[in-house]
């Protein structure tokens, strides 16, 4: 008869020979294992390593064709610009490449009339109304109202009156107009402006760089826009930006049947190539009249436009 003990004695003997069988494979096993295991964590090891080496040279590479596209931009602009009169306006996120712009612009012999920084603020909705009692009080005697839009947006009035105060007109905008104009909007932080600002400019360099992403991104990027319009009435317009990003600026100035055949755009700024790419377009947009759109992202015809003699 099986009784308890029998059991006792099978389920013993069954656990022991379980754990003899683990003791003897994880002994045959654990050279070719371990061997195994140390051999990949070698190989992704020297695969680190490689990928890091790697890593450097690419940014080296970079390095190396920034320093070439500053060398010989001197060669491809040689003064093209001589004599004329480029205003550089800056969007919230083009200011860590405003300054390699203008220093192309001033390669090519470009004069730069000033740089206007517009602040997050003049694109936020909800300083609309503000932005278009201000454009109303900041208007003066060479810079009039009467010439502004007659709605109820306030970016668009302002970024006229703006334009108007900073580009070419008749008559022209005195010096004592132009400061009134932009101290009315420097003040309570709707721009930055350089020293020595002066009127007359014949075209504008608008520098961007990646859209918005809050809650109004949507509604500022449409703003860039108005203010981009704005400033390319009667005058040519280079936009230099960043091709990535929902709502970008180059991508909406692309994408508007009516701008694209008016104003310039180089969507990849934040390289020396593309801040001398943008010296090159604004020739080509001033001295020979034309308009394209150049770069790496989608809408652009080339990556540099023909040399203009």
């Amino acid at each position: 008869m099986i009784n308890f003990r029998y059991h006792v004695v099978s389920l013993t003997a069954v656990f022991l020979a379980l754990a003899i069988g683990l003791v003897v494979g994880t002994a045959a096993l654990n050279g070719p294992v371990v061997d195994t295991l140390k051999d990949r964590v070698d190989a992704l090891s020297k695969d680190n390593s490689n990928y890091r080496d790697q890593a450097n040279q690419y940014r080296d590479e970079l390095n190396r064709s920034q320093e070439f596209a500053t060398q010989v931009s001197p060669a491809l602009l040689n003064g093209k610009l001589t004599g004329r009169k480029i205003l550089v306006v800056v969007l919230p996120s083009g200011k860590d490449y405003a300054d390699g712009v203008s220093s192309m612009l001033e390669v090519a012999g470009a004069t730069i009339t000033g740089r206007v920084t517009i602040e997050d603020k003049f694109f936020d909705p909800a300083n609309a109304y503000e932005l278009l009692d201000l454009a109303e009080r900041a208007s003066q005697t060479t810079v009039p109202a009467d010439k502004l839009p007659l709605n109820s947006d306030g970016v668009e009035t302002s970024s006229a009156l703006l334009a108007l105060a900073l580009l070419q007109k008749a008559p022209a905008v005195t010096d004592q107009d132009l400061t009134a104009v932009l101290t009315a909007y420097t003040e309570p932080g709707y721009i930055g402006v350089s020293k020595d600002m002066v009127p007359g400019a014949e075209a504008t360099v608008v520098v961007s760089g990646l859209p918005p992403v809050d809650r109004d991104a949507g509604k500022k990027n449409q703003n860039a826009v108005t203010l981009t319009t704005q400033f390319s009435v009667n005058r040519p317009v280079v936009v230099a930006g960043n091709g990535i990003g929902e709502g970008n600026l180059i991508s909406e100035v692309r994408g508007d049947p009516k701008l694209v055949k008016e104003v310039s755009t180089v969507d990849n700024v934040t390289t020396a190539y593309g801040q001398l790419a943008t010296a090159m377009v604004t020739v080509e947009r001033v001295v020979a009249a034309k308009v394209g759109q150049y770069g790496v992202s989608a809408g652009a015809s080339a990556l540099l436009p023909k040399a203009v003699g």
